[in-house]
């Protein structure tokens, strides 16, 4: 295609339309479209405050979450040498409560992690997203210097 054919297709979509096609930008925003701050949205404040909950909850299983292991171990043992079953299913109970524990405190190790990765990884796609449609932009300004007098 000619450029002036390019031209002239631009032309008669204009009077085509009773509205103006603005390419990669709307009225009173950013180069590129979208607002100063990107159009993925992600409320740094909401994302602080899971994680920060995720943090506590880790702390507070942490310190608190062991509390019974001495006391039910003991009387696990004691009920054992004493020729009660209980004392086995007790231990058992102890065993699975350590490893569900772990699991929670991995997966808030986990959580407390993601949302600072997630705050930082948002950010920086909004800035590429940012600079890739601004290039296009000036590169279209570009092209509109060159058909100018």
């Amino acid at each position: 295609m000619a450029w002036d054919e390019w031209e002239q297709l631009k032309a008669a979509a204009a009077e085509r339309q009773s509205t103006h096609m603005r390419l990669n930008q709307a009225e009173g925003s950013t180069p590129g479209g979208g607002s100063a701050d990107g159009d993925l949205k992600v409320n740094q404040a909401d994302l602080a405050a899971v994680g920060n909950s995720a943090f506590e909850l880790f702390e507070d299983l942490g310190r608190y979450g062991r509390d019974a292991w001495s006391s039910s171990q003991s009387a696990a043992k004691d009920l054992t040498t004493q020729g009660f079953r209980l004392g086995g299913g007790l231990h058992h109970v102890q065993e699975q409560w350590e490893k569900q524990l772990q699991s929670l405190l991995d997966a808030c190790g986990h959580i407390a992690n993601h949302m600072n990765f997630t705050q930082k990884t948002h950010r920086s796609d909004d800035r590429a997203v940012v600079a890739t449609v601004s290039s296009i932009a000036l590169l279209d300004e570009g092209f509109s210097e060159r058909t100018q007098p």
